[in-house]
């Protein structure tokens, strides 16, 4: 087993340069360029004692898997310090918030949650084991940084950690398109974990019935459902609403 993985893309490696500068081996860069973001990328990779490489696009191109990666690959620590969500509830200092995802298994769409949940200050995001794609190069790079600052928490059985944060006090509610109560009527100023599944099969049945409850996203076009980052942002940010700056 590999103690190293590769991460590409300006934003991805940047944020782990600023975030966890230790866990960042060397970065491939391609010959020749010397545009803005490439300077401030080399800039910040001297100041931390990275090593640096030069390469050609044929290198990048099979070191990044055939994936896009704007002319830079690093290869960093392949595991980050094990966190657990009592590692994270014992450290807060105001209510939890928690983005659990459901059946998430797009890198694309958990990349874009990672991000929306940093941007919303949600404490966590948990996905259970079976049903999630891991953070991949994809994942870390549509994140845009997120990956490196918010917890991303790996669970074994999801409606027994769903129990385990009941246990702790958070309510525990469940993105549902067919719900009677709309996201806006539910009090969210206190700990709470909002549940969502992926677009179209929604959660799994055992996941809904451990919800304190069912909450839907009131929609007005024509289109019956959103994208899970977007829906996850909407809920989030309600809580964020709700609690005021």
């Amino acid at each position: 087993m590999t103690d190293t993985r590769l991460i590409h893309g300006f934003h991805a490696i940047t944020a782990k340069l600023r975030h966890a500068a230790d866990d960042v081996k060397e970065i491939t860069v391609a010959e020749g360029r010397q545009d803005g973001r490439m300077r401030e990328l080399l800039k910040l990779a001297e100041a931390h004692g990275v090593r640096v490489i030069l390469s050609d696009a044929k290198r990048l191109d099979g070191l990044a898997g055939g994936t896009q990666h704007q002319g830079v690959v690093a290869k960093v620590a392949a595991q980050a310090k094990h966190v657990t969500l009592d590692d994270v509830l014992d450290g807060l200092t105001e209510p939890p918030l928690l983005l659990v995802l459901d059946g998430v298994t797009d890198p694309h769409n958990l990349g874009a949650c990672l991000r929306v949940a940093d941007a919303a200050g949600a404490h966590a995001v948990v996905t259970p084991k079976d049903k999630a794609c891991g953070l991949n190069a994809t994942v870390i790079k549509v994140a845009s940084g997120a990956a490196d600052t918010v917890p991303y928490i790996v669970v074994t059985n999801l409606a027994r950690s769903l129990r385990e944060m009941q246990e702790r006090g958070i309510w525990v509610i469940g993105a549902a398109g067919e719900a009677d109560k709309e996201l806006y009527a539910i009090d969210q100023k206190g700990p709470c974990a909002w549940v969502l599944g992926a677009e179209g099969a929604g959660m799994r049945r055992l996941t809904r019935e451990t919800c304190d409850e069912l909450a839907k996203i009131p929609m007005h076009g024509s289109v019956e459902s959103l994208n899970v980052s977007v829906s996850a942002g909407i809920c989030l940010f309600e809580a964020r609403r709700q609690r005021g700056r």
